[in-house]
């Protein structure tokens, strides 16, 4: 078997918290890649090290493993929109990774170089700092799921510990969460929660102001039990600190890992020294008509389109 080998550390967290066995590890990987072999609808990556991610993010249960690879190319054949054309170096998706306007340049993203201490890698968006309408919800989110599938392919730690989102509501206004419709939010969470193996552990709100509890309500809508127990909006940079340690944060949030702008160019460093992964990866997918029984629609994946209402705030 050919995968990579982590730290003591990091192994004891696997064996803890995902159920991973070193004695049955190789076994179970065989055991998904002959189930692969017969899916004659599937066209998936099988390397082991592929195949060891997502049952991690399984906790190393098999059913649940084939369901979330089934998933996870089903969607890559539902949404060419999003896993078509992936180019980090194309001129739309690099207005995205830099951030740029006419005054200054920053990221959206940022990446923190620590983890917290349970491991977890802490990323915070700040999407005040994109006007709204800037670039197109399809091109942004595109580079999101770059970023997930960079998350994948390389980053066991995050894949073993999870990851935790800061949402810094500075400067964002309802334009900000108008820009992406309520169908497209309902593909690209379904897309998220079915489809990826991945951990978030947390979503913490900050710079909140009057409606953003109405619209993360709305957002609320569209996501699991256990995924609405995860979000904490926070009045407060001292809330923010029972969670995130503040060694790890940047000095504009009273943290000491130092100015933003040394910290900020992990995320796009990390999406574009995978570009030949994301080329390579567009040649997988579904075939729903040779997948046994019904192929699945848009309908069976998503929902009806017209049943999404509106977002509105008073």
């Amino acid at each position: 078997m050919s995968y990579r080998q982590v730290s003591s550390e990091l192994q004891a967290i696997a064996q803890k918290n995902l159920n991973e066995d070193p004695k049955r590890r190789d076994e179970d990987i065989k055991h998904i890649k002959e189930w692969l072999k017969k899916q004659p609808h599937l066209n998936a990556r099988d390397d082991d090290q592929w195949i060891l991610t997502f049952l991690r993010g399984c906790k190393f249960s098999l059913e649940k493993t084939k369901q979330k690879l089934d998933m996870y190319y089903t969607m890559r054949s539902a949404l060419p929109e999003i896993f078509t054309n992936r180019d980090p170096f194309a001129p739309i998706a690099q207005k995205y990774l830099n951030s740029a306007d006419t005054f200054s340049i920053f990221r959206v993203v940022v990446q923190l170089p620590e983890r917290d201490a349970e491991g977890r890698r802490v990323t915070v968006i700040r999407m005040g700092k994109l006007a709204p309408g800037t670039l197109p919800p399809e091109e942004t989110s595109k580079v999101d799921f770059m970023s997930s599938d960079a998350t994948l392919w390389e980053d066991d730690p995050t894949v073993i510990c999870g990851e935790v989102l800061i949402h810094d509501m500075q400067g964002a206004t309802l334009g900000h969460f108008t820009a992406m419709s309520p169908w497209l939010l309902r593909r690209m969470t379904t897309c998220y929660q079915e489809a990826y193996p991945l951990r978030p552990k947390a979503f913490h709100a900050i710079n909140s102001h009057p409606g953003v509890e109405k619209i993360f309500s709305f957002f609320e809508s569209f996501l699991k039990e256990k995924m609405k127990k995860r979000i904490f909006i926070h009045s407060n940079l001292e809330s923010l600190y029972k969670h995130v340690p503040k060694k790890i944060l940047p000095e504009e949030y009273g943290g000491e890992a130092g100015p933003i702008e040394k910290l900020e160019n992990a995320w796009k460093e990390r999406i574009e020294r995978n570009a030949a992964f994301f080329k390579e990866d567009e040649k997988y997918g579904v075939d729903e008509s040779k997948r046994p029984g019904k192929p699945k629609t848009h309908t069976d994946l998503f929902g009806v389109e017209g049943s999404f209402r509106q977002l509105s705030v008073d």
